[in-house]
């Protein structure tokens, strides 16, 4: 029985489906990106050789919610309490998740510690597609991990990647990357949008149906974004991403999307000689300030996933020399320093139209809460003024358009972790103030933007 074949237009930037060629995308609105795709039909004889491994869980009954069991779902620890951290506290049966990264920001390296340590509990296969198998075990000997249990398998078809997963029956396993696999029913290249979707799909359904947690590496585009580019966030439980520059040594893990637990959780790492080695305190990481108080520099505190974090942010004003001022804000939205500065000026009575102002949050962090409205705003004041602040104050807070102080999310467990690393005093919205008295901190309240220029004053010398 010949092949049945199936002709469809794919958008090569956003996956879109099209009848017939176009010009023009009208979801993405590139040109030139639609290209022909071929998928084939199997023969009965190829649906009786993988049926029941990845694409027919035969006939479903409708069943209860109540009478579901969570017993066969409790999770497993991956060995490293930053990583389980980010997942929502361990993997899930059954899952599927997908991580991506800049090349050599350790993705690889990551999952052959996690593998290496999970396999003396857990039956686990490690698929390739990149690198040859001698790479796999020259690093793992140069990292020093135990490779007794693990077993690792060199292959970039879908459908005999999932026949011999059914056979050996892992607990988790992990693809090396999606963006080399490919399946034998698409007539596409391997990483084309097509093949990327399709063999993501395959493999959660092979995941749904025999119990085993599936990890994805994934690719990234120039922009930083995962390459394929959002079809494959749609079809998996669980998108975490680890980014790291190339002259700095540590690596944050964060989660965009996850079924089982907090979105926009973080992990730090370090990269050492045995691999990536967990941060268990990361604020100590990012308060490496110097002795000397010096202006525009200020602690703040972030609420990241499930957990404070404490982040030093810096403003530098200087006069500018050309007719448009820069605004550079690395770290913080640039819109939303635009509508601090006005803030500043309207509320605040600080001119900064004339000024070059340059934003940085240390260690490489990603503000994206409203909760470093003011110590953005006090930490600009202090530049502009020449005038620095105490080492041991902290502040967060949000700031309205009417220059009003606005309360954050988790106020009481900030100042907590500001008192355990020795801050002396905080700055708080006045919503945020605790009912009871802390004794090893001093908490300022205020409900105006003014109030905190005016403490801020009191500070200067």
């Amino acid at each position: 029985m010949a092949k049945v074949v199936k002709l469809t237009f794919v958008c090569n930037e956003c996956g879109a489906d099209y009848l017939r060629w176009q010009g023009q995308c009208t979801v993405c609105h590139t040109w030139n990106t639609i290209t022909e795709v071929n998928y084939s039909t199997p023969t009965p004889a190829y649906n009786k050789r993988f049926s029941g491994y990845a694409g027919d869980s035969g006939v479903s009954k409708v069943q209860k919610l109540s009478e579901i069991s969570l017993e066969a779902l409790s999770r497993f620890s991956t060995g490293f309490k930053e990583f389980d951290r980010v997942l929502g506290g361990g993997i899930v049966p059954s899952s599927s998740i997908l991580i991506g990264g800049s090349p050599g920001a350790g993705k690889s390296t990551l999952l052959l510690q996690t593998l290496c340590r999970m396999a003396k509990k857990i039956r686990t296969l490690y698929v390739i597609g990149e690198e040859s198998l001698q790479q796999v075990a020259m690093r793992a000997h140069r990292l020093g991990l135990p490779t007794d249990e693990l077993n690792i398998l060199s292959e970039t078809s879908i459908e005999q990647i999932c026949l011999t997963a059914s056979q050996k029956k892992p607990r988790l396993m992990i693809i090396d990357s999606i963006q080399v696999m490919h399946m034998a029913t698409v007539h596409s290249s391997p990483g084309s949008i097509a093949q990327v979707r399709e063999s993501a799909a395959y493999l959660t359904r092979f995941s749904k149906i025999q119990g085993v947690a599936i990890i994805m590496v994934g690719h990234i585009t120039k922009d930083g974004s995962l390459a394929g580019p959002k079809v494959l966030e749609h079809c998996i439980d669980c998108s975490i991403m680890l980014d790291g520059n190339s002259d700095s040594r540590f690596r944050t893990l964060r989660s965009y999307k996850n079924r089982f637990g907090a979105v926009n959780e973080l992990g730090i790492f370090a990269m050492a000689e045995q691999g990536l080695c967990e941060i268990s305190n990361p604020s100590a990481i990012f308060l490496s300030r110097d002795e000397e108080m010096i202006s525009g520099s200020i602690v703040m505190v972030v609420w990241e996933g499930t957990r404070p974090l404490l982040v030093e942010i810096q403003a530098l004003v200087n006069r500018s020399m050309t007719a448009n001022p820069r605004r550079v804000a690395v770290g913080i939205e640039q819109n939303r320093l635009s509508i601090l500065l006005a803030v500043l000026h309207r509320h605040g009575g600080l001119q900064m139209a004339d000024q070059d102002v340059f934003i940085n949050v240390v260690g490489g962090v990603k503000v994206s809460e409203t909760s470093a409205d003011l110590a953005l705003m006090l930490a600009m004041a202090s530049s502009l003024h020449d005038r620095p602040l105490p080492k041991n104050l902290v502040v967060f807070g949000e700031v309205g358009l009417s220059g009003e102080i606005r309360p954050v999310p988790s106020g009481q467990e900030r100042i907590i972790e500001a008192a355990k690393h020795g801050f002396h005093c905080a700055i708080v919205p006045q919503a945020n103030v605790p009912k009871k008295s802390m004794n090893n901190i001093e908490i300022l309240g205020i409900k105006k933007l003014t109030d905190a220029l005016a403490i801020l004053k009191e500070f200067w010398p």
